[in-house]
């Protein structure tokens, strides 16, 4: 077995675990570790598609995949706080 499909295996076994957290919860934050796994399988697949191929334009796609993710992850983030802050509010 090569070094690239280790590293395929390993993400796909991580993309599974991360859509289990992402579907099962139980918390918001769990949700948001499991974006995070997803988005960084995503990105070693797309780094491997591009040593595979030796064409550049995956490491392009792996760059995008990071920041959306970073992104995703920051709006998710703010947007759980400021659930938090509403239902603190609520009850005082």
């Amino acid at each position: 077995m090569t070094l690239i499909m280790l590293f395929v295996v390993m993400a796909g076994a991580s993309a599974l675990m991360g859509t289990y957290r992402l579907l099962a919860g139980p918390t918001q934050t769990d949700r948001v570790v499991g974006l995070d796994v997803l988005f960084a399988a995503a990105i070693v697949l797309s780094l491997c598609a591009a040593w595979a191929s030796g064409r550049t334009v995956f490491l392009d796609v792996a760059i995008g995949l990071a920041l959306v993710g970073f992104v995703a992850t920051l709006a998710w983030a703010r947007t759980i706080r400021h659930g938090q802050l509403n239902s603190s509010r609520r009850s005082a």
